[in-house]
């Protein structure tokens, strides 16, 4: 096909001889950028304090699909490890308003709260980040647990059904990272993000056929890889955690029982995993101790 004349005359060949490539630009690391090393533990704390130190978060978090299982045990832990507040973006947060109320009960100097958020929505992404970034001060962590499975056989999957999946999972989590991001670099602060990929994006895993699945999941690593790399000069580290098959209402029913079984034998530990297992990687990569720690996944054993 030859090449398409633009306004001007020119071909799209002649644009792309002439273009001029945007370029990334990386941290010096110096005491005056934002990828600094942190200042060391004060002599004068025991050593108790010192392990409390290293895996205290602090500021404020945003957590996207936080009313499910997953989403919500990692919102509590945060509160748990010293986060000041928390917002919750979900499709549907009234599902989750009696967990939400029993954990502003736990924690009743946190401001908590839920909004309903499209996160495919790119306005609404947007301004969702900026009226929690209103509501609790700042933004400083975010954790990306929001997003859709889909079995379907790839003969038979509609277009529709795919680029759902690619839309939420894949494009979604970009559109909320973006906006958190935005938001970030106009606090002037450092930041954290975490992406919640899959086992599914590093392998095809058996009997399900789940082609969308697994494309979007293997993009969000490609992606966190991306944004670590272009974000890290504004002291945003990006990490992502690909858990295994976890034990949650989404893997219930006797309908799933045969896959289940054969989930269980393909991991060494043979069982599902339990939501706050997940936990501890997420502590670690918005605390103290991950500050060093960026574009890196946490993948959970499956073979």
């Amino acid at each position: 096909m030859a090449p398409s004349a633009t306004s001007t005359g020119k071909t799209d060949r002649d644009d792309l001889t002439s273009r001029v490539l945007p370029e990334m630009v990386f941290s010096t690391g110096d005491s005056s950028s934002m990828t600094a090393p942190p200042e060391p533990a004060p002599s004068h704390l025991t050593p108790a304090q010192r392990a409390q130190l290293r895996f205290s978060v602090t500021g404020n978090a945003i957590v996207t699909g936080g009313a499910g299982t997953l989403g919500f045990e990692a919102a509590k832990a945060l509160l748990e490890h010293g986060l000041q507040n928390l917002m919750i973006f979900d499709v549907n947060p009234t599902q989750a308003q009696p967990k939400l109320d029993a954990l502003s009960a736990e924690f009743p100097s946190s401001k908590i709260h839920a909004m309903k958020v499209d996160i495919t929505d790119d306005v609404a992404v947007s301004h969702a980040v900026e009226s929690t970034a209103e509501i609790l001060g700042s933004v400083d962590i975010l954790l990306c647990f929001a997003g859709v499975v889909g079995c379907y056989h790839a003969l038979e999957m509609t277009s529709q059904q795919f680029r759902k999946t690619i839309d939420v999972n894949t494009t979604g989590n970009f559109l909320v990272a973006q906006a958190a991001a935005k938001q970030m670099v106009k606090q002037g602060t450092r930041g954290s993000i975490t992406f919640v990929a899959s086992i599914s994006g590093h392998m095809v895993n058996y009997p399900q056929p789940q082609a969308a699945y697994n494309v979007s999941k293997a993009a969000v690593l490609t992606l966190k890889n991306c944004l670590a790399t272009e974000w890290a000069r504004y002291g945003i580290r990006v990490n992502s955690i690909s858990p295994g098959y976890m034990d949650t209402i989404l893997n219930e029913g006797d309908g799933i029982e045969k896959s289940k079984q054969m989930w269980k034998e393909r991991n060494p530990s043979g069982r599902l995993g339990v939501p706050s297992e997940l936990t501890g990687a997420v502590i670690l990569l918005s605390s103290n101790a991950g500050t060093y720690i960026n574009g890196v996944c946490f993948s959970f054993r499956f073979v």
